[in-house]
C-alpha cells in the first residue's frame, strides 16, 4: 500500500480535548479543486462529517519557519485532507512540506468548543425526544450548524401538540443540563456497544465492527464519530424554537445558549446523518 493512502490515525477519537499534537507530513499535494491540502499520518483535526462541522486551526513545520492555516478538513476513504493556504514562510516554503517532515497541529480552541457543544446538544434532544413520550420518533440526519440547528427524525407528531411537546422538550433538555452528567466516549467490540445503546445498533454499524460510543450521563449511547464536551452542563441551555412535521417526517429545531451572556443563544445546525458524516457560523438570538 502507497503510504499515502494509509488511513490518518484520528487522534481526537481519544482525546477529544487535545488541542495541540505533532503528526509526521505524508503529503503536500494540491487538489482537483485547486486547494492545497496537507496529509498528514494522524491528526487531532476533526473533518466534516457526523453533523458537525470541521476544525480550523493551523500547521507549523517543527524546524522551518512555515505556517499553514487550516480552513476546511474532510475525509476521504479513510484519509484526512487539511485544505488551507501558507500564510508564512521563509524561503521555498514548499520544501518545508517535504514528506517524513514533523509538523505541530493546532487546532482553534472557540470553533471545536462550540462545534462540540452543538454535537452534544443534538444527542440530548435525542434523549429528551424518548423521556417526553416521543421516543417512537426515530432518529435521521440532523442540521447542528450555528445557523437553524434542528434534528430530523421519521414518523410525525400531531399538529395540535407541536407547541405543547415543543415546551415539554425544552424543560426537559434544560433540566438535563442542569443536572449535568459525565460524557464518556469509547470504541467497543460490536456486542458490548450494542448494550450501551439501548441493546441495538443502527443497520449501518456492521456486526462484528468496532464502533465508538457516545453516551451523555445516564442517558443511551449513540454510535457517533464527533466530537463532544465533558460534562452535559457545558450546554449551558437549549431552547427548542419549534417543531415541524410534514411528509411522514419530524423537524425539531432548537439553539443553545452562550458562554458569555446566558440572555442569548447561539442558533446551530448541522447534518447528523448518524454515520459519521457532517459543518458554523453564529447568530446570536435574545431568548424569549
Amino acid at each position: 500500500m502507497e503510504a499515502d493512502s494509509i488511513p490518518t490515525n484520528l487522534d481526537y477519537f481519544d482525546s477529544m480535548f487535545k488541542l495541540e499534537s505533532k503528526a509526521t507530513l505524508i503529503s503536500y499535494l494540491k487538489a482537483d479543486d485547486g486547494r492545497h491540502a496537507l496529509i498528514l499520518d494522524s491528526t487531532i483535526f476533526h473533518p466534516q462529517g457526523g453533523g458537525q462541522p470541521s476544525d480550523t486551526g493551523f500547521v507549523t513545520v517543527a524546524d522551518c519557519d512555515v505556517k499553514f492555516a487550516v480552513q476546511d478538513v474532510r475525509s476521504r476513504d479513510g484519509i484526512v485532507f487539511h485544505y488551507g493556504v501558507v500564510e508564512s514562510s521563509c524561503g521555498d516554503f514548499e520544501k518545508g512540506f517535504e514528506k517524513g517532515k514533523e509538523v505541530i497541529l493546532y487546532v482553534d480552541e472557540s470553533r471545536r468548543k462550540l462545534n462540540s457543544r452543538l454535537h452534544s446538544a443534538g444527542h440530548l434532544l435525542d434523549a429528551c425526544m424518548q423521556n417526553v413520550g416521543l421516543g417512537h420518533l426515530e432518529p435521521g440526519k440532523g442540521y447542528h450548524f450555528p445557523d437553524g440547528p434542528y434534528v430530523e427524525y421519521k414518523g410525525t407528531v400531531p399538529q395540535s401538540e407541536l407547541q405543547s411537546k415543543a415546551k415539554e422538550l425544552e424543560l426537559e433538555a434544560n433540566a438535563l443540563i442542569s443536572r449535568g452528567g459525565k460524557v464518556s466516549v469509547a470504541v467497543l467490540p460490536y456486542e458490548e456497544a450494542s448494550k450501551l445503546c439501548d441493546g441495538c445498533l443502527p443497520d449501518y454499524i456492521p456486526k462484528g465492527s468496532t464502533p465508538r460510543i457516545v453516551k451523555l450521563g445516564n442517558n443511551p449511547g449513540c454510535p457517533c464519530g464527533g466530537t463532544h464536551v465533558s460534562d452535559i452542563s457545558e450546554i449551558i441551555s437549549m431552547k427548542v424554537s419549534q417543531i415541524r412535521t410534514k411528509k411522514g417526517m419530524t423537524k425539531v429545531f432548537y439553539t443553545i445558549g452562550s458562554h458569555f451572556q446566558r440572555g442569548n443563544s447561539t442558533s446551530v445546525r448541522v447534518f447528523f446523518d448518524r454515520s459519521f458524516r457532517v459543518g458554523l457560523l453564529v447568530t446570536p438570538q435574545n431568548r424569549n
